[in-house]
């Protein structure tokens, strides 16, 4: 009788440890849409005098930042999304190609000691904070890149989006551009070494035993399996270059246009950079307009997430 009480004992714990687990585990989940609406409430409450205040006072705040080039909020925000969505998007399509051949080389073609060296490197670069990289960027990268920026733009200046003449300094959105793909680069490389590991061992192996090369066989069975990894990837190290600010505003000379001409300063800006550099002198409504430029940044990558969700749901299938 005792043994079977004793017996019974693990069992009963056991159960208290699964339901106090679950209640820990459902509080946290909680925990994160709360966090999340109330993100969203505070950036509402704070762009409401933007929203629904006295739209005079406001058109003069935003002339007051812009030196009357604009004269609303949407003409205000539409050149900062541009510019943001322009240097994220270009700084992901630097990093991506780079770091999915980091991640390949690191776990299928690297010897065991190289490897474990390059996973250490990997992971401290993404440790780095963004003022190092900015700090990088401006005083090392804008003088020494600025000879190639012009024969860039000498050689490829017929297509509109390399057009010169190329900057001096090179505080351009190109500039930028490669300082945030150095950012992203340890994010990316760094999960997609993480899936590509684990590739069943067995499809591997069967592509290699049809005769199919090492490429091949990357190409027919370690790619595919990891296509929703390196989705994922892409778009957390995209979400890291929308939101960047300490290496723009170190580096890029701003500008509130619509334009793609990258090489040329003062051309572009970013929501981030932009916010960081108006908030210290601006006035209430001018704070409450800075605030609301935000808010277009976090429906912005709220967006991209969605999307990425979307899209590894899909490979996932």
């Amino acid at each position: 009788m005792s043994s079977q009480t004793s017996g019974a004992k693990p069992h009963g714990d056991g159960k208290i440890a699964d339901n106090v687990f679950k209640a820990v585990v459902y509080a946290c989940g909680i925990l994160i849409l709360v966090a999340l609406a109330a993100v969203t409430l505070f950036l509402l409450f704070r762009a409401w005098p933007l929203i629904g205040g006295d739209q005079g006072a406001n058109k003069a705040a935003i002339e007051s930042f812009t030196g009357g080039g604009a004269h609303n909020f949407w003409q205000y925000v539409g050149p900062l999304v541009f510019g943001t969505v322009l240097v994220a998007a270009l700084a992901l399509v630097i990093a991506f190609f780079i770091a999915v051949g980091i991640a390949l080389f690191i776990s299928h073609y690297a010897p065991k000691r190289v490897a474990t060296a390059l996973n250490y490197v990997v992971d401290l670069l993404a440790a780095i904070p963004s003022v190092i990289y900015g700090l990088w960027g401006g005083l090392v990268l804008v003088p020494a890149i600025h000879p190639f920026w012009d024969w860039v733009a000498t050689y490829l200046g017929w297509i509109p989006i390399f057009a010169g003449p190329a900057a001096n300094p090179s505080r351009t959105v190109a500039s930028v551009a490669v300082v945030l793909a150095v950012m992203i680069l340890p994010i990316i490389t760094s999960m997609s070494r993480d899936i590509f590991v684990q590739t069943p061992r067995l499809q591997q192996e069967a592509a290699l035993a049809l005769g199919a090369t090492k490429w091949e066989m990357i190409k027919l069975a370690v790619l595919p399996f990891g296509r929703s990894g390196i989705v994922s990837a892409s778009m957390l190290g995209l979400g890291r270059a929308l939101g960047e600010t300490m290496a723009v505003l170190m580096i890029l000379s701003p500008g509130l246009k619509y334009s793609v001409k990258i090489l040329q300063a003062s051309q572009n800006q970013t929501i981030a950079a932009n916010i960081a550099a108006q908030y210290p002198e601006a006035n209430a409504l001018g704070v409450s307009t800075l605030i609301g430029t935000g808010l277009v940044l976090f429906v912005i990558t709220f967006a991209v997430n969605a999307l990425a969700r979307a899209v590894t749901r899909k490979a996932v299938a």
